[in-house]
């Protein structure tokens, strides 16, 4: 097989490297696929290495699975007895051989997520801590589950998550020893401990660990720069003897801390490996030059990276656009009118074209005008804005204060209180005679009286807020950005961060709907632009084709690895992207940056940067955005300038 032929210089320095630790940083289009399946190739045929010495290490099977096809493809047969999987599965192959040694018989179980859920479920409640205001098992699951991934013990890691809230640290470290206790009884393992006895048992073990030392003479592992604390040391471990390890990631693409992500591993490779070989592909074969120019400079901007910049391998074109725009309305009827053109004039299929945001909240405008204009497109990053839980739960108050009869609303809102299940809700509506007026103070007293004992509090609370003394009755019910704020403020903001493991970004979405209410004259005004959007979308998921044929929606973390000849960036100010809690420490923002790079190297063809110059206020006012320091940071010759208005600076796209 001729390497030379099928790999660019860059790759076949990697691909044809000696033993020994091998750090490949692959920029984004580079080729790292490529490089990956060449070496696995390069081993087989021209070392004479057994697949079955070798081990290949994925963040998902897929992409596993695709490498080994891809793999014997080049060596004309098969790579049978090579592992190749992710870090979980090969862990699992371990303990499924040497389980005893650690306690569990060959046969455990492995919990998934939601045998974890009611397992956590049953310990709250055999603890007797089985209280609305107890944080809920999905909570205490995402708690548990970082402590392990980092490595950490979990008292501080329970601290931090809960810090300025009333819940009891102790008592949570209960339940997470009980929960260990029940797992083990019932020789049962979740997702997170096979990372944790996987790494045990190459600690503990010496035999074992050199046993699988010497068969792993060859290791390769894909997105390094995404593994944890776990993932890094079972990949030290493991390749410990012959240190035959080629890593392949890209630094600038770590965008994972918040699930436990250390870029620090690939930072410090060469710390820990003194003697590794270091190589960078460079040469990209997905963007025109336009678009690596714009990632080149906003990427340099961090100082502790591995220094590269982008080489495409396209000819130049058209320049990316920086647009230029009112508010949050008027970016999204202008991204609606881009796509309308672009499809109208066949420059790019609906699949092909990409909106990213930083959060989910950013697309709620964007949404709406979608749906309006009965455009169909996937939410890749989640539920749409209207269906969320959190969404639903704050929108209860204002439904009751259009129609006292809305029973759904009524039984909502009461089953997010202490002591009160569908059961309860029901005969309370009952009691009510099936209607409840927030209007009429003596509904509310009565609801008071009726609720179990641990209820009344949180109802009583939610009063005081809603209704203060001195403040004319029921004046607040006309204006749903007033009643939902005061709602969170008494009660929702806390049953949140009790709820959701994401509570931060749900609150955040919460902020939002504060806003957007804000222009519409009353609260029925409000409640009937929800339904009559969110009846749209019902529609168009019914009628609409297959996804390839619908626009792409996604948050920029869930966009990783993908690709679109069209994308476009919403909401490019300080506060939103950059996140304005990522502000704080400069460590933060070196992952916004790189998120920033991330986005911009989705795009094939076309890219669009949206800048709104103001937001709406939740008082109504209006609030000035400076644009990103992402977006201040590139040279304005490197891009188009697109006024949104009809300026005379406004680029040939709008032939489109």
């Amino acid at each position: 097989m001729d390497f030379a032929r099928h790999l660019n210089e860059e790759q076949l320095r990697a691909v044809t490297a000696p033993p020994g630790p091998v750090l490949v940083i692959a920029a984004a289009g580079t080729g790292k696929t490529r490089t990956l399946t060449h070496r696995v190739a390069w081993l087989v045929r021209e070392c004479a290495v057994d697949p079955r010495h070798i081990l290949l290490l994925t963040f998902t099977n897929r992409a596993a699975r695709e490498m080994l096809e891809r793999a014997a493809h080049l060596i004309g047969g098969d790579v049978g007895g090579l592992w190749g999987g992710t870090f979980h599965h090969t862990a699992n192959r371990l303990l499924r051989r040497h389980a005893a040694l650690l306690g569990y018989g060959s046969d455990y179980t492995i919990l998934d997520e939601d045998d974890s859920l009611r397992l956590l479920r049953a310990c709250i409640t055999e603890l007797g801590l089985k209280d609305k205001k107890f944080p809920k098992p999905q909570v205490l699951n995402s708690v548990f589950g970082l402590a392990a991934n980092r490595g950490t013990p979990l008292e501080p890691v329970v601290q931090a998550h809960f810090e300025g809230h009333a819940v009891n640290v102790e008592a949570v470290l209960r339940v997470h020893a009980l929960y260990e206790q029940r797992k083990r009884a019932q020789n049962a393992m979740d997702f997170d401990d096979l990372l944790v006895n996987g790494l045990r048992l190459l600690r503990e073990q010496e035999a074992v660990r050199v046993r699988y030392q010497e068969r792993m003479q060859h290791v390769l592992v894909d997105e390094y720069q995404d593994t944890n604390r776990l993932q890094a040391d079972f990949v030290d471990l493991i390749a410990g003897r012959h240190r035959n390890l080629l890593a392949v990631g890209d630094d600038f693409q770590s965008i994972y801390s918040w699930r436990g992500a250390e870029v620090q591993n690939i930072l410090s490779f060469r710390a820990r490996y003194p003697d590794a070989r270091i190589f960078k592909l460079e040469e990209n074969y997905r963007s025109t030059p336009g678009i690596l120019e714009v990632a080149n400079q906003v990427i340099a901007g961090n100082p502790e990276q591995y220094q590269k910049v982008l080489r495409a391998t396209r000819p130049a074109d058209v320049k990316p656009v920086l647009v230029r725009l009112t508010d949050g309305s008027h970016q999204a009827r202008y991204v609606v009118e881009k796509i309308r053109r672009l499809l109208e004039s066949g420059v790019a299929a609906p699949g092909q074209i990409a909106v990213l945001y930083r959060s989910h909240y950013h697309s709620m405008e964007l949404q709406m005008e979608l749906a309006r204009a009965r455009m169909d497109y996937v939410l890749m990053s989640g539920v749409r804005f209207f269906e969320q839980a959190h969404i639903k739960d704050v929108c209860t108050l204002p439904r009751l204060a259009a129609n006292p009869a809305d029973s759904l609303a009524f039984a909502r809102l009461v089953e997010m209180f202490p002591k009160v299940g569908p059961k309860k809700a029901q005969s309370l509506w009952k009691a009510l005679g099936e209607r409840f007026s927030l209007r009429d103070a003596d509904k509310r007293a009565r609801l008071g009286d009726l609720l179990p004992a641990e209820a009344r509090l949180p109802w009583q609370d939610i009063l005081q807020k809603v209704f203060p003394p001195g403040e004319e009755d029921g004046t607040v019910l006309e204006h749903p950005d007033e009643l939902v704020f005061r709602f969170v403020e008494a009660f929702y903001g806390e049953y949140a961060e009790d709820t959701f493991d994401n509570a931060r970004q749900r609150l955040e979405d919460v902020e939002e709907l504060m806003t957007f209410s804000t222009r519409y004259e009353n609260t029925t005004a409000f409640l009937n632009e929800m339904a009559l959007l969110t009846n749209l979308e019902a529609e168009q998921d019914r009628h609409k084709g297959q996804p390839a044929h619908a626009i792409r929606l996604t948050t920029i973390h869930q966009a990783k690895g993908l690709e679109w000849k069209v994308v476009i960036v919403l909401w490019l100010v300080d506060g939103m992207f950059p996140a304005a809690r990522s502000l704080e420490e400069a460590a933060n923002e070196a992952e916004e940056r790189r998120l920033f790079y991330v986005a911009v190297t989705r795009a094939k063809d076309y890219l669009w940067l949206c800048v709104p110059r103001m937001r709406k206020a939740r008082d109504g006012g209006i609030m000035l955005c400076s644009s990103s320091r992402f977006v201040d940071e590139i040279d304005p010759s490197l891009l188009q300038i697109d006024q949104a208005g009809g300026d005379a600076r406004t680029p040939r796209w709008n032939r489109w």
